[in-house]
């Protein structure tokens, strides 16, 4: 089993089925599913064919599964090849590897670490497909100004 920060993280296996609010200070694996909210002062890693629908306040977060919802990253966010996530980042920093799906708004740097209202996201509910700002809180119309406009970034090395 790998170790975050030189510490054992808790695991919620392959075959757990998982909702509600969870709250962590170390390190957090989640192998199966999860809906819900997760707030934590350390590292949640979503493993390889793990599904996670939740809003996320953590430190650090490693991404190798699914997961939909808002992320707020204090240090570090992590997309490995594997991920696909959909929704709005903020982060401090952000590192996405080749062949990660992202689909959604993007904040990266010291402007990242602020939360709060100001932050212009928008909380997803739990099992909800996530859906992008309006214009009212700071979204964008596509070119007819019927419905919003969404991006999908592929990432892929160019050799």
């Amino acid at each position: 089993m790998s170790e975050l920060n030189g510490e054992s993280p808790t695991v919620i296996g392959a075959d757990a089925n998982f909702k509600g609010e969870l709250s962590f200070d170390k390190s957090v694996r989640i192998e199966g599913n999860f809906e819900g909210q997760i707030h934590s002062k350390g590292t949640l890693h979503i493993a390889e064919g793990a599904s996670v629908s939740a809003n996320v306040e953590a430190t650090n977060v490693k991404i190798e599964g699914t997961c939909k919802g808002n992320l707020t990253v204090a240090e570090k966010l992590h997309m490995l090849a594997s991920a696909k996530v959909e929704g709005d980042l903020r982060t401090s920093r952000l590192e996405i590897s080749d062949g990660a799906i992202f689909v959604g708004n993007v904040v990266v740097g010291q402007s990242a670490s602020g939360t709060g209202a100001s932050s212009g996201f928008r909380p997803v509910s739990a099992g909800q497909p996530n859906s992008v700002p309006t214009p009212r809180d700071g979204g964008r119309m596509d070119e007819e100004g019927l419905k919003p406009k969404q991006s999908e970034l592929r990432v892929s090395a160019n050799s």
